[in-house]
């Protein structure tokens, strides 16, 4: 199977651990990958897959068989969504981030403050079917598309707001109508400035003619007085902005680790480099 490498896949798997048998729970591990999951799809709320099974001549199956095999989320009611919008939509911290394809790590608290939550709590959450001969449910099949399911949040952990029934569409609509929303949309959608070759990085020095009647006290306190002290410079409203876009995973970037956590290490040994000097 693929290794579950990020916050969101593992996350997941806890949320299933605690109401879920974990010895039947993992002996789905084998069955998470393209060779056993033969078609997946997803719609809504609901992942469909047609999973490969084993050959058992002890209970007359002599040929291999292929389950059906389905997993779906309760979808949170669209009036509790509104009142998650709001509760995001308050605090910059968040709506920052969800616009800049981040799903926070403590994005389940403003859920908690609801009384609701965003991961999987108990079997109630969970609506799990397979057309295996095992009674027990969840069986081996649907395990191992839950871990499917986990991998497939390492890459896009939005699915899970689509799969609770709000797609990441309408997530970023929604967020952009709120009023810190609004304000970081018009900073995203700023257009670029085109990149300008320049002959020298340093100003060039430019003679200025003075009058040969300048008196001495004049030259020394020149015309105007110099500011006691300057004002520190503010660190800009969204840092990295260019980086941020992409999100933690970007196309091109095909290593297990964040992009965005990558760049801020060399951004920070830059700054820390620079006043060295």
């Amino acid at each position: 199977m693929k290794t579950v490498r990020t916050w969101w896949g593992k996350k997941y798997i806890e949320a299933l651990e605690g109401f879920i048998d974990t010895g039947r729970l993992s002996r789905g591990k084998s069955y998470a990958n393209e060779n056993r999951i033969k078609k997946w799809a997803m719609e809504g709320n609901l992942i469909t897959a047609q999973i490969r099974g084993n050959t058992n001549p002890y209970y007359g199956v002599y040929k291999e068989p292929t389950y059906k095999t389905t997993i779906q989320l309760k979808a949170i009611a669209p009036s509790d969504w509104k009142k998650v919008i709001q509760q995001l939509g308050s605090q910059a911290a968040f709506v920052s981030r969800l616009l800049l394809n981040e799903v926070p790590d403590n994005i389940e608290d403003p859920f908690e403050e609801l009384g609701l939550h965003l991961l999987p709590r108990n079997m109630k959450d969970l609506q799990t079917q397979c057309s295996c001969p095992d009674y027990a449910n969840p069986c081996k099949h649907v395990a191992g598309l839950d871990y499917f399911l986990a991998a497939k949040l390492d890459q896009d952990p939005f699915l899970l707001f689509e799969l609770r029934g709000l797609p990441r569409s309408e997530l970023s609509k929604q967020l952009q109508e709120t009023p810190l929303g609004r304000v970081l949309s018009q900073a995203l959608n700023v257009e670029e400035l085109p990149l300008i070759v320049s002959e020298s990085y340093f100003t060039r020095p430019q003679a200025k003619v003075y009058s040969t009647h300048l008196p001495p006290e004049e030259f020394w306190r020149g015309n105007k007085r110099l500011p006691e002290q300057t004002e520190p410079a503010s660190p800009p409203a969204v840092a990295a902005l260019s980086i941020k876009k992409g999100g933690d995973f970007p196309e091109f970037w095909k290593r297990d680790n964040s992009f965005i956590e990558a760049m801020e290490l060399f951004y920070e040994a830059a700054r820390k480099k620079g006043k060295a000097w």
